[in-house]
């Protein structure tokens, strides 16, 4: 009877490979998924409340009459009066024509504003030219003067031009921003590799098609980014409508909403109300186009 052969035994590691980490193992933990603490989220939760407590606010204000809001200590939840106050709106000014002022003026001034400052970034950051830098020197230059000062002059030309009370008048000074021209300059600095503009001009194309075809799909997170920065602002505008506008004539929605709630004692809820019914169209277009901009801005951080 043959016995059985012991199996063999394994080798025993040496000192060195039990000490090593096994290359599994650190794969893992460098693909493993970082958290945050509790800190981290106590501090989300706390900024998320301030930034959203100014919004709720307009909603329990434009809900509540104009004696519940001088109560004290105030109420701090929704009342009953939001359609009520909306219709007050409604009939204390044309908020739906102004309405359709504001996204006239502020679409105007978005695509103008995009389109001329991708240009001129593009200029700044990719074309060799003489007089480049006192160029865009005189261009940073300019956000340094308050705005103010240049109301009057500005003010004597559209009167000239007879442009008082009319869309054009808030919209061409607003079609070109400083800001908006060192922004898509920085970004087309980072985001456009001078290979893919050597290659176009070696294959025949000239400087428009260079733009259009290469500048301008690289250049889109950039652009969506800029144009809802622009869009909020135009919207939100307020200083020079007030002056090159009237009430009566083409009102944008910051300058309609200056009418709401007038007497001995101003109805709060009203201007509450109407305030509310300018911010919607701004949280519309941020829902709608948000998700599309932060994947842009994302997708460009990969690729670049």
């Amino acid at each position: 009877m043959t016995a059985l052969a012991a199996p063999p035994t394994p080798p025993s590691p040496s000192p060195g490979a039990a000490e090593r980490p096994s290359p599994f193992r650190r794969r893992s933990r460098a693909g493993r998924t970082m958290h945050g603490g509790r800190l981290s989220y106590v501090i989300l939760a706390v900024a998320l409340l301030f930034s959203a407590f100014p919004f709720y606010w307009t909603i329990v204000a434009a809900s509540r009459s104009n004696a519940d809001l001088a109560k004290v200590p105030p109420t701090l939840l929704p009342g009953p009066n939001l359609i009520k106050n909306f219709e007050a709106v409604l009939e204390e000014a044309d908020i739906g024509k102004a309405l359709l002022n504001s996204l006239i003026v502020s679409g105007s001034i978005t695509v103008g504003t995009v389109l001329c400052c991708t240009l001129a970034g593009f200029a700044f950051a990719k074309l060799r030219f003489r007089g480049r830098g006192a160029l865009l020197a005189l261009t940073v230059g300019t956000m340094m003067i308050p705005p103010q000062l240049g109301v009057i002059p500005l003010f004597m030309l559209i009167a000239k031009l007879q442009w008082v009370n009319q869309l054009q008048a808030v919209i061409l000074p607003g079609l070109v921003s400083a800001f908006g021209v060192f922004f898509m300059r920085q970004y087309l600095i980072q985001a456009l590799p001078d290979e893919l503009i050597e290659a176009a001009r070696v294959d025949g194309a000239s400087t428009a098609r260079i733009f259009w075809s290469v500048v301008v799909p690289i250049a889109r997170p950039g652009m969506a980014v800029l144009g809802m920065l622009t869009f909020m602002a135009a919207w939100n505008d307020f200083f020079w409508p007030i002056i090159a506008l009237t009430q009566n004539g083409s009102p944008t929605v910051q300058v309609a909403l200056t009418g709401l709630g007038r007497g001995y004692i101003p109805d709060q809820s009203v201007i509450m109300a109407g305030a509310l019914l300018g911010t919607l169209p701004l949280l519309l277009v941020f829902l709608i186009f948000g998700r599309q901009i932060v994947g842009g801005i994302m997708q460009g951080a990969v690729k670049g």
